[in-house]
């Protein structure tokens, strides 16, 4: 983890996404703790790291903000969280929750977007 000064440090900006398997609290709380855990993971970053999250969901997920959840998850509370319903599309991935994350990296990391489930095939080259 990166424990460096943080003035040693860039922002950055994340993007990722998943889909839940159906529109219940417990399948979208399943669904955002991983793609928040992968974000952290895969960018080793730790929570005074994370800055800010937008979350978007598609229309067919209404049964809490996911919001909700990540500030919950391992005392994010300090963390800026926003939740927006992501444009209408006729064709796009049912039950589907991106982000675009704002945190702090060492300068030249190169930066890993999370693309989890369903979802991967909206950037494949980033899964």
């Amino acid at each position: 983890m990166y424990e460096k000064m943080k003035d040693d440090y860039k922002i950055a900006f994340v993007r990722g996404a998943t889909t839940a398997t159906g529109n219940s609290v417990e399948e979208i709380e399943d669904a955002v703790v991983e793609l928040i855990n992968e974000l952290m993971s895969r960018n080793n970053l730790i929570k005074t790291n994370l800055l800010a999250i937008t979350f978007t969901s598609t229309k067919d997920l209404n049964a809490c903000f996911p919001a909700s959840i990540a500030r919950k998850l391992n005392k994010l509370d300090s963390v800026a969280f926003l939740d927006c319903q992501q444009m209408y599309v006729s064709n796009d991935i049912k039950f589907c929750i991106r982000i675009m994350a704002q945190v702090l990296l060492p300068p030249n990391f190169l930066v890993k977007h999370p693309y989890l489930r369903g979802a991967a095939k909206l950037r494949p080259d980033r899964c």
